[in-house]
């Protein structure tokens, strides 16, 4: 993990040199305003007024993965940004370390599905991987891709290992999956294709090598499939109480197709084009946000399947999301904290609850993993609120749903 880097300096503006004293006294006389004297010939310039005084920018926190505090200024218009700037890096690294430690949970989340596909393999019983469907696989490996575009964008490098492994580990099991032939040969074919060119085109981009233009044709594949699917995986959940039909998904990716050449062809006010290039990072999030959705309406539909559900994997799903809750709020990443959020307290603890009332997990355990998830949310906006020197954790709350 490499240090923060030090403090941006203060650069305060130039103020323009005073005139002698004798071409003013001079310019007086002549009842005309001072003057600067550009040439023999030029005309007499207005007196250069002092610049205003400095200013403090906004903090652009998305744009580095390391930010160093807002440099304060001295003047005495301008009010410090922050209390405590030491306070504030050191709330920076942290964040950063959950963020980067949220693998552990996601990796112990996953490793156990591959290991069971791999025993079946080699014992020749292909038949026990038709229960795993490729379909919501494949789902969420399309999320984690969209994901992985836009913390590469950010530069956000703990976020990027986070959902780099996430593809990876999917990819896996829909490898597993293609050998067992549960996924049809060209779903597979296209799937490798996609996540062969992702992976290359993110690492390219996260390292400054990549062309604009061909970053671009990867941001609208990645915005007209997430659109594409979203819709259908929603409406999908719901069969077979709604009709089975693939009109959500080509509506939605029509739409789509032409949001995006709007956008490209100038067609588009800023706001719109803006809105278009933040519909691929939201649809992913929206991904990840359906799933818990989908899982809760099946445990309504067959209570009986809850016993199938393991607790310790809800309580890792609930971990590896909550890990990454600070820095989201840190950063100020509505986006980023949604998702987390969400799938900490929908899929993680949500889950836990449905079990926890059909009696398939102790009373105990249920209120002791609640008790944590609160305390870890209030520690996070209490830590985030002495960082950033704010009175209470509602104003760190508002800057992060409304911007500052």
């Amino acid at each position: 993990m490499s240090p923060s880097p030090p403090a941006p300096t203060l650069r305060l503006p130039l103020r323009p040199a005073p005139l002698p004293r004798a071409r003013t006294l001079a310019a007086a006389a002549a009842g005309s305003s001072p003057a600067l004297a550009l040439g023999p010939s030029s005309r007499a310039a207005p007196l250069l007024k002092p610049l205003a005084p400095y200013r403090q920018p906004a903090l652009l926190l998305h744009h580095r993965r390391r930010h160093g505090p807002p440099a304060v200024a001295a003047t005495t218009t301008s009010k410090p940004v922050l209390k405590d700037p030491k306070k504030y890096q050191e709330w920076d690294s942290v964040t950063a370390k959950f963020a980067g430690s949220a693998n552990i949970p996601f990796l112990l989340l996953q490793l156990p599905q591959i290991v069971l596909n791999a025993r079946n393999l080699l014992a020749g019983n292909k038949t026990a991987l038709f229960a795993v469907p490729w379909l919501g696989m494949l789902t969420g490996l399309l999320g984690n891709l969209s994901l992985l575009s836009y913390f590469a964008k950010k530069k956000e490098t703990e976020a990027v290992i986070v959902q780099t492994l996430g593809v990876i580990s999917t990819y896996a099991v829909l490898v597993q999956l293609a050998m067992a032939e549960s996924m049809p040969v060209p779903q597979f074919v296209a799937t490798s294709v996609v996540v062969a060119a992702g992976l290359v085109l993110n690492f390219l981009n996260y390292c400054g090598w990549l062309p604009g233009t061909l970053w671009l044709l990867w941001e609208d594949f990645i915005t007209v499939g997430g659109l594409a699917v979203l819709p259908q995986v929603m409406w999908s959940t719901f069969v077979p109480f709604i009709p089975n039909s693939v009109l959500p998904g080509i509506i939605s990716g029509s739409l789509a197709v032409a949001a995006v050449a709007m956008a490209r062809m100038g067609k588009l006010s800023d706001a719109g084009v803006k809105f278009v290039g933040s519909l691929s990072g939201w649809t992913a999030t929206l991904l990840f946000m359906w799933m818990p959705v989908a899982q809760m309406w099946t445990n309504y539909l067959n209570p009986s399947n809850i016993k199938g559900l393991s607790a310790f994997s809800m309580l890792l799903a609930m971990l590896g999301n909550g890990l990454m809750i600070p820095r989201a709020v840190f950063i100020r990443d509505l986006m980023w904290f949604t998702g987390s959020f969400w799938a900490s307290v929908l899929q993680g603890w949500g889950n836990l609850a449905c079990m926890y009332c059909f009696g398939s997990i102790s009373r105990e355990f249920f209120f002791a993993t609640s008790s944590g998830l609160l305390l870890w949310l209030g520690f996070t906006f209490w830590r985030d609120t002495i960082a950033y020197g704010n009175s209470s954790p509602l104003t760190s709350l508002k800057e992060l749903l409304f911007g500052k």
